[in-house]
């Protein structure tokens, strides 16, 4: 039996998201202090509402940096994998309480539905293009590391869609100005309660299923099954459990059949081979049992066809 540490080939290497980090969550807060400034001062549902949904994305951030600050985190007599796991905790988090904020404004939109009060609209598409710009630059840092880590997938997502939502509420306060409908601020609350739960859906869905364990989106078994036992010298592989130890790492333990013919230093430099392969299929971190084949070809296919 022998365990993988060498993942050269399957990670990537993530630059400068730190600053990327720091970045957004100072650009992020002054803007939430913007809008809940002003929100209050105009009495605007919209943008309070918006305000409390970009500071909790400012605490995401804030968790995601963290995270990936703990994915790197070396090993420990108590931790076999450092604090990795972490930052798939903090995805689930993250996308929790999200889901809870919507509750909140949902209800709050409900209740202006039947009180509408008048607003400025000019105002509110001002502070809403502020957005557009501060959500766009920030999400832009992210886009180029966004399918390497959930995390920072996370970020991007949520930033992404908060320029969509502050493009909205642009659109909205033009109409308010002209149309004085002022039941629209109301509306673009369910409008961003429901871009919430889109950007937001799948993480929870992704995050979930890697803290109960699950198989890992970006793994698939019958491509791991076909690529190992397509190596020479391999027999079959089974036994599979497959699971993510950090939003950026997979763990793989399995049995290998290996032809009876084979010497320790084959089986040893087969294991190489097998594992190699399996680095280019986003398995990092890989324990195998070998063993060797209970009968030989023929006499196993004759077994079968009796059987049958």
């Amino acid at each position: 039996m022998e365990h993988n540490h060498n993942h050269n080939h399957a990670t990537h290497h993530i630059t400068g998201i730190n600053k990327a980090f720091v970045i957004g969550i100072v650009l992020n807060l002054a803007y939430v202090l913007i809008q809940v400034i002003i929100g209050l001062k105009i009495n605007s549902l919209s943008l309070l509402s918006d305000a409390g949904h970009n500071f909790l994305d400012v605490a995401g951030l804030a968790l995601a940096m963290l995270a990936f600050k703990l994915s790197k985190s070396k090993s420990t007599e108590k931790f076999t994998y450092g604090y990795k796991k972490a930052s798939i905790l903090i995805s689930l988090l993250n996308a929790v309480i999200l889901l809870i904020s919507i509750g909140a404004i949902g209800y709050e939109a409900i209740y202006r539905f039947k009180n509408p009060q008048p607003l400025p609209g000019i105002t509110i598409a001002i502070i809403a293009g502020i957005g557009i710009f501060i959500n766009g630059i920030s999400a832009f840092m992210f886009f180029r590391d966004k399918e390497n880590d959930i995390n920072i997938k996370a970020a991007f997502l949520h930033l992404a869609s908060d320029a969509l939502v502050s493009l909205g509420l642009v659109v909205g306060g033009v109409i308010i100005y002209y149309t004085h409908l002022f039941w629209i601020d109301p509306l673009l609350s369910l409008v961003i309660c429901g871009v919430i739960i889109a950007s937001t859906w799948s993480l929870l869905k992704d995050s979930l299923r890697l803290s109960l364990d699950g198989v890992p989106d970006n793994v698939d078994i019958q491509k791991i099954k076909a690529g190992v036992e397509k190596i020479s010298g391999v027999k079959n592989l089974h036994h599979l459990h497959i699971w993510a130890i950090s939003t950026t790492q997979n763990a793989m333990t399995a049995h290998l059949v290996v032809a009876n013919d084979l010497s320790p230093a084959q089986i040893t430099t087969l294991k190489h081979s097998v594992k190699h392969e399996l680095e280019h299929l986003n398995i990092h971190h890989v324990t195998l049992e070998t063993e060797t084949e209970i009968c030989k070809e023929e006499v196993c296919h004759d077994k079968k066809d009796h059987a049958h």
